[in-house]
């Protein structure tokens, strides 16, 4: 259900609900908890909740306890109306901005998206000779396939004498 609220002339604001005289920030505590409000004029009945709210961020932002960075803001005076009108889609683009930002900054995570650049380069870069050793028919020469076989299998040979060598002897009683 949406919350309505007054505005008089004076600009006092008066909760319905409670029928009482509310401040900007009990408003803004209502919106954070997830309240909708409605904020009519009283001489004309006009809605004034966007001019409301907007009076909210700017209080805050004065105060130095806004939450929206300047980006967003940037972003709402660069596309005016139509950051309204698609005012959801906006906000959220603007939120992903900043966590991936957020994100980066942490050294762990710019560490591991920079090992997975150089992996998909090295990638690439393995794809690409693969390529090029099937096209130059590296598989149908029989001399080649029978070379290969054999650096393969002296490849399990060396691996299983490393393998016994690391293996500790029984001892004798």
């Amino acid at each position: 259900m949406v919350r309505l609220i007054k505005r008089y002339e004076s600009r006092k604001l008066y909760d319905t609900e409670e029928s009482r005289y509310v401040s900007l920030d009990e408003i803004a505590e209502w919106v954070r908890e997830g309240q909708e409000i409605r904020v009519v004029d009283n001489a004309n009945a006009e809605d004034v909740t966007a001019q409301t709210l907007a009076q909210i961020i700017l209080g805050e932002g004065r105060d130095g306890r806004s939450k929206i960075s300047t980006e967003v803001m940037h972003d709402l005076v660069r596309f005016g109306e139509k950051a309204l009108s698609t005012g959801v889609e906006q906000v959220q683009q603007g939120m992903d901005r900043v966590v991936r930002a957020s994100i980066d900054k942490l050294g762990p995570v710019r560490q591991a998206r920079e090992e997975m650049k150089r992996l998909r380069s090295r990638l690439e870069e393995l794809e690409t000779s693969l390529v090029e050793l099937e096209r130059h028919g590296l598989s149908s020469t029989p001399a080649k396939s029978k070379r290969v076989r054999s650096t393969t299998t002296a490849k399990k040979k060396t691996a299983k004498k490393a393998s016994a060598a690391r293996k500790p002897k029984a001892r004798s009683a």
